[in-house]
């Protein structure tokens, strides 16, 4: 009994160090690792694709006259991704930044105000939908006033 745990301190001491110092000292992050989703306003359209793709409906999407209102709640997200790929202009992309921890809960929206003009492709504009179109589309909320951000 005594030699075969002598064997395995043997075995564990051959091995070395196999923990990361993380906490002290900065983790590598691995290509291809998902992190916060980041936007960028001047490349986004206002499509509203990635919160009707989103699994857990973290992205509010809240229409005025001529402008759209888009609101992530990241303390939600899952990183899954969906909202990067769906994105036809790529203004999202998914970060390398994975430490999200505050003590403010605002930390953890992003607001972002469009001017709803014509698309770059078509050339058409994106009048906001009738309240019968909206009922069938996710996302799409009243609009809160911004103190309840």
């Amino acid at each position: 009994m005594i030699m075969s745990k002598l064997k395995e301190v043997i075995i564990c001491l051959r091995a070395g160090r196999v923990t990361l110092p993380y906490p002290f000292e900065p983790s590598v992050v691995p290509e291809g690792f998902r992190g916060t989703p980041q936007v960028d306003v001047e490349k986004c359209i206002g499509c509203a694709g990635c919160a009707n793709v989103c699994p857990v409906r973290l992205i509010q999407v809240y229409d005025d006259d001529e402008t759209r209102r888009l609101i992530w709640h990241l303390e939600r997200c899952t990183y899954c991704g969906r909202c990067a790929e769906v994105c036809p202009e790529q203004a999202v992309i998914m970060s390398k930044e994975f430490e999200t921890s505050t003590n403010a809960r605002a930390d953890l929206h992003i607001v972002v105000d469009l001017d709803m003009g014509p698309c770059r492709r078509c050339g058409r504009c994106f009048p906001p939908p009738n309240p019968l179109d909206r009922m069938m589309v996710t996302g799409f909320r009243e609009a809160p006033p911004l103190e309840w951000l």
